[in-house]
């Protein structure tokens, strides 16, 4: 029964895609949704950015072991950058007529700024699909007689056929029944742990003192530096991804953007509740399940509940795996496409940019399925890439939408000088600061040099 549903509704997912297909007619239609979905739709699809296999299987595993503090990126940090979006960012990028984030750059800051942040963001978002990838794989060897290595094949290969056929309407409407599935699953699971707990109260109280504690234990300029670090690297790191801005500018206005990204923090914080309860709960009444606890929530499924359950909760881990995977996929795609590969044409069509965009989707699959087997450390690859935007993108959008100064060189020094120091830190030289740190003053002060020494023109500047 279990193998007979999942393949039924992976099939579904393909049938949903086919269907998307029909509304697809040019490359704002695939990378944008033709910048037409209502809102209910568009606060599904932008709820479903992130929720995915650090939601689920990560941050539970976090949570039991760590306690609160462990858990302020994800999910209190993604939750952030969802609600700033909407309260900040929406209205006032949804007017831009471009399709991609680099496209910004190249509209406020020129041609080399356009392809040095593509450059940027493509391999930002490797990592992240890739653990998605091995989650969604892990997830099939789980259900099916395959290894985790065909999973990771069998499902990327499904979520950029889907992707392909339908481009933004097709990760829309899946993510609408995808998300309705993980609410209902992932509720009814909660309810019949809570309901198998005799004293929830009991449990409460034996956590150490500093399970629930929510501030650093240490009030010193280090600890609070990392608490922050936390707070910041998807919650402002988020927002300069093209990811998040694909899914702002395919609302039909830009009060339903605004709307629509708010509306999904608040849900996306209130979801990711969830997963939390489930694992404190499940590893009090199964203890046994800390000694496998990378599959701490679908090992508690699969071992302790009913068929009916397995199915409900499987369809809505396999519903957020592949919400998060399609959506990060079109992502890079559309930036490679768009912004590195379309400018070494001369004069193509639409036709010609959506048939690139559409390779490009492929190219990023097949490069994240290589880089999913050969590492399949999930919380590694995610901790790769989480940081790149925040340290190399944040400072130039802000300095582009707030200072009529800022320049095209000072963009340029910033990405440059950010990502250099930040990898230097992070990789080279680690120390107790988080590395963003020193990313982030290396950006402010590559705009700051190249803004002052080397101004725009005045015609430019105009």
């Amino acid at each position: 029964m279990l193998i007979a549903f999942v393949l039924f509704y992976l099939a579904l997912n393909l049938a949903v895609g086919w269907w998307a297909s029909k509304k697809v007619h040019t490359t704002q239609d695939f990378v944008l949704a033709g910048r037409n979905l209502p809102f209910a739709l568009a606060t599904m699809v932008t709820f479903a950015t992130w929720f995915g296999s650090e939601t689920i299987l990560g941050a539970p595993r976090e949570f039991v072991h760590g306690g609160v503090l462990s858990i302020i990126e994800e999910p209190f940090g993604a939750a952030l950058g969802l609600v700033i979006v909407g309260t900040i960012y929406a209205r006032k990028l949804y007017p831009l007529k471009v399709l991609t984030f680099s496209d910004y750059f190249q509209q406020r800051f020129g041609h080399f700024s356009e392809k040095l942040s593509a450059i940027v963001m493509v391999p930002s978002y490797f990592g992240w699909i890739s653990a998605q990838l091995v989650a969604l794989g892990l997830t099939l060897h789980l259900l099916l007689p395959i290894s985790t290595e065909w999973g990771i094949v069998f499902g990327a290969l499904l979520v950029m056929t889907y992707t392909l056929l339908g481009g933004m309407w097709s990760i829309s409407i899946t993510d609408f029944l995808h998300n309705i599935i993980l609410i209902i699953g992932l509720a009814f699971l909660a309810f019949l742990l809570y309901q198998k707990t005799p004293d929830v109260g009991a449990i409460i109280e034996r956590q150490n003192d500093n399970f629930f504690q929510f501030t650093p234990q240490k009030q010193d300029a280090t600890s609070w530096l990392t608490y922050l670090a936390a707070w910041i690297t998807i919650g402002l790191g988020s927002i300069p991804q093209q990811d998040i801005f694909q899914r702002v500018m395919s609302a039909k206005s830009a009060h339903v953007a605004g709307i629509a990204s708010f509306s999904a923090g608040i849900m996306y914080l209130s979801v990711a509740m969830l997963p939390l309860l489930i694992a404190f709960l499940g590893v009090s009444l199964y203890p046994s399940l800390l000694s496998d606890d990378m599959l701490l929530i679908p090992h508690l499924v699969m071992k302790f509940t009913p068929t009916g359950i397995q199915i409900l909760f499987l369809g809505a881990l396999l519903s957020a795996l592949l919400s998060t995977t399609s959506g990060a996929i079109l992502a890079p795609a559309s930036v490679l496409g768009e912004n590195l590969i379309k400018p070494m044409m001369k004069h193509p069509s639409d036709r010609k940019v959506l048939q690139i965009i559409r390779l490009s989707v492929v190219l990023v699959t097949f490069s994240c399925i290589y880089m999913a087997v050969k590492r399949q450390n999930i919380f590694e690859l995610v901790g790769e890439s989480s940081a790149f935007g925040l340290v190399s993108l944040f400072i130039p959008l802000n300095a582009g939408l707030w200072w009529k100064k800022a320049s095209s060189m000072g963009s340029h020094l910033s990405m440059i000088l950010g990502l250099g120091v930040w990898g230097y830190f992070q990789f080279i030289a680690p120390s107790e600061i988080p590395s963003i740190w020193p990313g982030l003053a290396a950006s402010l002060f590559g705009l700051l040099l190249g803004t002052y020494v080397w101004p725009n023109p005045p015609k430019a500047a105009e």
